[in-house]
């Protein structure tokens, strides 16, 4: 297992920079003339925390240059807002910057624009016997996995293993991953402003007369979509049986996934804008660590271990002390995925 790390020296030049100098470090597990997935987060709609795509411009130029015909992708997701569906992810793609003509490549939907263009893959794990993903995982010839590292309100951390997990999961298996997700309300802090009904995609979120808002949860797909956008903090999770499940289930999916791209994989971490929350989001969202540069790896769970090292598990821990983020590293181990 190889691991190269650039520093940043805090300059918009100089993180760019540090950017190109890991590039150079890589030695390249695909060859001429292969079709090279290049996998990020473009953001939410109204989010500001994501990463420019004056990153993923330099990445498209580097695979160019080494005879590779890159392009970047996502995957649709559960929630309503700018990335729901196929086109609306596009549309949202854009107006952060990502596009064909800005980036040099194509900018595709993995999961197909009606989501339907995914595969069933082997796992055997406790929680999936098989995953559900995009049909390029078996159909890319590779794929450098570039990963904004943060903090995330259900697992404690983003990084690599969420990137592949939730990245190249299609919308039923990010449900399957969410299934222990609910909301609980504290009344103190609720106003009943209704932006919990606003959002919820599904109707589960319900207030009736002007009464505290309600949540079915049979109808609640776990998205946690209420919880993050709560303007009081009014909401938390209720996990249903406890947080450890929706930790190895990431780890379940992540590691189905890798099984199949391992051999022409690589990754990068950027640590830089360390925010408290996920791109997922609209709005601003506290940072929690000053940037730090850039870590290249082949394997991730080791380059979220050592990103997590880096950035220091005392900032994840006080950004969401009530979640066990550790167990995605106890259970990547128990089931012969770390690194």
């Amino acid at each position: 297992m190889t691991m190269h790390f650039n520093p940043i020296d805090g300059t918009p030049q100089g993180t760019i920079s540090a950017l190109q100098g890991l590039l150079t470090k890589f030695e390249l597990p695909f060859s001429k003339g292969s079709t090279v997935g290049i996998k990020l987060h473009w953001g939410e709609k109204g989010n500001h925390s994501f990463l420019e795509p004056e990153y993923a411009r330099e990445i498209v130029r580097w695979l160019t240059s080494k005879g590779c015909k890159p392009f970047i992708f996502d995957t649709s997701v559960l929630y309503s807002g700018g990335r729901h569906t196929g086109k609306d992810s596009l549309e949202t793609a854009a107006s952060h910057g990502f596009t064909e003509d800005s980036l040099g490549c194509p900018i595709v939907i993995a999961d197909g624009l009606d989501g339907r263009d995914i595969i069933d893959i082997p796992a055997g794990y406790n929680h999936f016997k098989t995953v559900q993903v995009a049909s390029l995982t078996e159909k890319t010839d590779g794929f450098v996995i570039f990963s904004h590292f943060k903090g995330h309100l259900a697992s404690g951390f983003g990084g690599a293993i969420k990137n592949i997990s939730m990245g190249f999961a299609s919308r039923a298996q990010k449900q399957r991953m969410h299934s222990d997700v609910k909301p609980i309300l504290s009344r103190k802090k609720c106003t009943r402003c209704g932006v919990c009904v606003e959002v919820c995609p599904t109707g589960a979120a319900q207030i009736i007369e002007e009464e505290y808002p309600t949540y079915d949860s049979d109808t609640c797909i776990g998205c946690a979509q209420c919880i993050a956008q709560c303007p009081e903090m009014a909401l938390r999770i209720l996990w249903g049986s406890d947080n450890n499940a929706f930790q190895e289930k990431l780890i379940e999916t992540a590691a189905a996934v890798w099984k199949i791209i391992s051999s022409r994989t690589v990754l990068i971490n950027a640590m830089i804008r360390i925010s408290a929350e996920c791109d997922c989001l609209p709005g601003k969202t506290d940072i929690i660590a000053d940037d730090i540069g850039f870590l290249g790896g082949t394997h991730p769970v080791a380059i979220d271990e050592e990103s997590v090292s880096r950035v220091g598990a005392d900032i994840i821990t006080r950004a969401h002390s009530y979640l066990s983020w550790q167990r995605q590293f106890s259970y990547a181990e128990e089931i012969g995925f770390s690194g």
